[in-house]
């Protein structure tokens, strides 16, 4: 096989984030969504805000693990925006998946939680984001979420 694609680091993304809600039951787990707030966006690559009103679909799974399908928008420093769709997955043992549920502070090497990330825009200076593959590293904490973009090459 050949050499694995490279990671390099794009952004640290810090995002306030609203309380878990549930709608109950649904056909692969409990559907829940989390409200996205406002952030911050720094690194490398990419420096700016996010812009409050994203949302985090979830599917809390039978299995423990938690299916993330979250929608949002950056507003970089230049003043374009970008539209973040990333999907993935946190697991971990049942211990540590309560405590997170808890809102306690968990180290991030204690679960598993990683998310492909796609970007989409129509500012000049950013339109290679619309070919960029993203794999975001998260942690979450009781009122934020801290995911570290690297892009793919």
């Amino acid at each position: 096989m050949p050499p694995p694609p490279s990671l390099v680091p794009m952004a640290q993304v810090c995002c306030n984030v609203g309380p878990v809600v549930s709608l109950g039951p649904a056909t692969y787990g409990e559907r829940r969504y989390v409200s996205l707030g406002d952030g911050s966006v720094r690194g490398p690559e990419l420096n700016g805000a996010l812009v409050e009103g994203g949302v985090d679909w979830q599917i809390a799974r039978s299995d423990g693990a938690l299916d993330i399908s979250a929608h949002y928008v950056l507003r970089l420093d230049d003043g374009a925006l970008v539209e973040v769709r990333s999907d993935g997955l946190r697991y971990g043992p049942p211990e540590v998946m309560a405590r997170l549920a808890r809102g306690e502070a968990v180290p991030a090497e204690e679960y598993f939680f990683r998310t492909t990330v796609r970007f989409t825009t129509g500012a000049r200076a950013w339109l290679h984001l619309n070919r960029t593959l993203a794999l975001a590293v998260g942690q979450r904490e009781a009122r934020r979420v801290v995911l570290d973009f690297y892009r793919v090459t």
